[in-house]
């Protein structure tokens, strides 16, 4: 479950977003655009969590940790 229930938004002291720990992060072939979410469902020039700070001003709820 992301947030509590109450519109805040997750707690990222428990867990660091780090987009290349992410399971939705992706590597694209765009030389333009070579970092994507699948999450999120975009790509872009910055780390995608970068993206998602500007746009919210909040981190990314959308990060679940890659299965090792």
């Amino acid at each position: 479950e992301v947030g509590n229930g109450v519109g805040k938004p997750l707690d990222t002291t428990k867990q660091k977003v780090d987009c290349l720990k992410c399971k939705h992060f992706y590597v694209t072939w765009d030389e333009k655009l070579p970092r994507g979410c699948r999450a999120m469902g975009f790509k872009s020039k910055e780390m995608p969590l970068m993206v998602v700070r500007q746009a919210s001003g909040r981190e990314c709820l959308g990060f679940e940790r890659k299965e090792k």
